[in-house]
């Protein structure tokens, strides 16, 4: 047994410090201040010994353990896992040596176990001298003096952006960017600098509305007469054209939109797990975009609180360029809280925008008061103001995405997304140009908030999959029913939340008052979770709410519950049709569009 269950890479700015290095997950031992000193002063003679002078030696401790992390050079990243495991165990051996008496050994053990090639494995030790030496080697092994001449060059010549992975650097992006296999690395001299480029870049958070607000900005580029490239959770995009598809919302993602050789403006998502396990895989952006902060994946990678998980989106701080912008919601007191300590994080803070659902709130008059970017609604008028210049964007109610007003989230996506697209250099009369029609086609953001007419019915399909998201939803639903229709609504949830996130969702339903609530599996979602076993917990809350047992009806997968509950709506009624499984999504929109 080993004193830590994850040791990773971390391949971009993260929740610890704006630089590569490594994290370790610790667990099973009893934490305390001596202990990670120990940690502490043996990571740092390491770094002194391999000449690394990046800042970043974080211990964050937290409900179930601690993370500790270490900065180390981009092409030295294994290493600085083996220097990680090291400081950690030979700390915790010496704390308690009757207990860890075989830690070498296990260390050792494993990995042989991980090891592509047993053979090559050159042995975990404890004692200091000899794992100094042992790291020594290991550097020779992994080091690539050719990468960082370029990474030095790229910096020098014109702060050219760069993408890394395990077999690939690019150097520029899209339409500006050449890709070079890390075995067959050009001198500098062969690097074509004059033809490589920037392009106009966003990185896009949040718990709610990053697919939308991605979509609104790839629209707002196209109008603009940029070809654009954008990641999210259903795929990748290039224009109208999908290059993948499934959850590509992390790194993969972002560098399969900024290796596209077309693309002029790119739109990434990048979600909570991304950043976590491996970082932010764009060196720097133009804007980025956090939607809001709440509830959601508690538990997983020592993240268990509102607090963490704010700290985890505001990492994308760290990529945005002099001169670029960080747009945040001002109406998530967190955000206003958390951004106060950017500075200290990162050593500075971004240029800010803010956004919120009433222009003239206190937050952003004080914003524009100093000169500030803000977007809010002002007399049913979503308003843009840039320093002393202010745009009107149109009549929310008449935005289509708005659903006459009523979803208030995608208001706040709107205004977020109007900044965003500003700060990338477009302008204010294009941006409402889009927005006077984006939502009109169900086909300008496929799985979000589509709205169907069948036989009478309102149908709403949507990714709700959190508290809040669900919440808005529900709230069209029921202005759209109006006190008259019944309302039906499908429910399940994916099985890497927490029984007490599960049980949340199910009484955020329950507030709505719904005449059914078909409960369903997703069976693509199970991830660890037996089967029915989030149904019963489901089914469990919503009655523990005083939804009524007749009210609720347990259907296997998706696409049945979506039929049992098409089948059991009349006119007036509202339906509510939580899909998440992309397959599941596809069949039933294809059974909407036949049905209308």
């Amino acid at each position: 047994m080993l004193p830590f269950d994850d040791s990773r890479r971390l391949t971009g700015s993260n929740l610890f410090f704006a630089s590569t290095g490594a994290v370790l997950e610790v667990v099973g031992v009893e934490l305390d201040q001596a202990l990670l000193d120990a940690w502490r002063t043996r990571i740092e003679r390491a770094r002194r010994g391999l000449g690394w002078d990046q800042p970043g030696v974080v211990a964050r401790v937290h409900a179930t353990g601690a993370s500790l992390a270490i900065a180390a050079p981009c092409d030295l990243l294994y290493l600085a896992t083996e220097v990680n495991e090291w400081a950690w165990c030979a700390a915790v051996r010496e704390r308690d040596l009757s207990r860890w008496n075989g830690l070498e050994a296990a260390l050792q053990a494993a990995a042989v176990d991980d090891a592509l090639d047993p053979a090559s494995v050159v042995p975990p030790v404890l004692a200091e001298a000899a794992a100094m030496a042992r790291f020594a080697l290991l550097a020779e092994r992994e080091i690539r003096p050719a990468l960082r001449r370029l990474l030095a060059a790229a910096q020098a010549t014109r702060e050219l952006p760069y993408l890394l992975d395990d077999t690939e650097l690019t150097l520029g992006a899209g339409s500006g960017g050449r890709s070079y296999l890390l075995e067959s690395l050009p001198a500098t001299d062969e690097v074509p600098w004059d033809q490589l480029h920037d392009i106009p870049t966003a990185v896009v958070t949040g718990s709610n509305g990053k697919t939308t607000t991605v979509r609104l900005l790839a629209a707002c580029a196209r109008a603009h007469g940029w070809h654009a490239a954008y990641n999210c959770t259903d795929g990748v995009y290039f224009d109208h054209e999908t290059l993948a598809s499934g959850d590509y919302s992390g790194p993969a993602g972002t560098r399969r939109v900024l290796r596209e050789p077309r693309c002029q403006a790119a739109i990434l998502e990048t979600a909570r797990g991304g950043i976590l396990r491996r970082g932010i895989a764009v060196s720097h952006a133009h804007v980025a975009l956090v939607t809001n902060v709440s509830s959601d994946h508690f538990g997983e990678y020592g993240i268990h609180d509102l607090d963490g998980l704010a700290d985890v989106k505001l990492s994308v701080a760290a990529v945005v360029r002099p001169g670029g912008v960080l747009v945040l919601n001002a109406d998530d007191p967190l955000l206003r809280t958390k951004v106060t300590q950017l500075a200290g994080r990162f050593g500075r803070c971004p240029t800010l925008g803010w956004f919120a659902q009433d222009a003239d709130s206190e937050a952003l008059r004080q914003h524009r008061a100093q000169g500030g970017a803000t977007c809010g609604v002002r007399a049913g008028r979503l308003m843009l103001a840039q320093g002393r210049d202010e745009f009107d964007l149109g009549s929310v109610e008449s935005m289509p995405l708005t659903i006459g007003g009523f979803a208030h989230y995608n208001v706040a996506n709107l205004a977020g997304a109007a900044l965003a697209a500003c700060a990338l250099g477009i302008p204010a009369t294009t941006v409402a140009g889009v927005y006077a029609r984006f939502g009109s086609d169900v086909a300008d953001n496929p799985g979000r908030m589509m709205r169907y007419r069948v036989g009478g019915v309102h149908v709403l399909l949507d990714y709700a999959h959190n508290p809040d998201g669900l919440r808005g939803f529900l709230a069209v639903a029921e202005q759209l029913r109006a006190g008259n229709g019944r309302l039906g609504v499908l429910l399940g949830h994916a099985g890497n939340r927490q029984d007490i996130d599960i049980e949340e969702v199910a009484r955020v339903a329950a507030e709505f008052r719904p005449d059914l609530v078909v409960i369903k599996e997703i069976p693509t979602h199970l991830r660890g979770r037996a089967t029915g076993e989030i149904p019963r917990i489901i089914r469990a809350a919503l009655l523990a709410a005083r939804v009524p047992e007749s009210a609720l009806v347990d259907k296997g997968g998706e696409l049945e519950a979506a039929e049992y509950a098409l089948n059991w709506a009349r006119p007036g009624d509202v339906l509510g049709l939580l899909v998440h499984a992309p397959v599941a999504r596809a069949a039933v929109l294809e059974r909407l569009s036949h049905s209308q």
